[in-house]
């Protein structure tokens, strides 16, 4: 159990099915939050809506783990996902917004956001069908 999950009770942001949450953490004055999944080192984001966009992506793919991918690297699963699971994991990432992804991609920003909201839909189904079979 991480010092996040420690204390994290009474600052849950979100919980999902399959015990994957972003937990609110306040520190120092700051305000970050935190993904958690079983068997997924963690990932801290400065927004919310990266985070959940995250949780998104989580989902999508079925899970996956970023340690040995590097700073800069893409986990092989998104990669394989497609290009809206691609640019939908870009846009957690800080210092990336869709103007970038769509200049990456070729593509327009406003198809960036398409994608990432295909993604977000996805994600919704899967979280849904989980529940219904009482998965979570």
């Amino acid at each position: 159990m991480s010092s996040t999950e420690t204390a994290a009770d009474d600052r849950l942001h979100r919980e999902y099915v399959m015990d994957v949450r972003i937990v609110e953490v306040a520190e120092d004055g700051e305000t970050w939050y935190a993904f958690e999944a079983p068997e997924h080192e963690g990932i801290a984001f400065d927004d919310a809506e990266d985070a959940e966009l995250y949780a998104d992506v989580y989902f999508d793919v079925n899970g996956f783990e970023e340690a040995g991918t590097g700073e800069r690297g893409v986990p092989p699963v998104i990669i394989q996902a497609g290009r809206d699971t691609l640019a939908a994991y870009f846009l957690t990432h800080d210092s990336i917004d869709e103007q970038w992804v769509g200049s990456f991609m070729g593509v327009q920003p406003g198809k960036v956001l398409r994608y990432a909201s295909r993604v977000r839909d996805r994600a919704t189904n899967i979280r849904e069908r989980l529940r219904e079979r009482n998965l979570d």
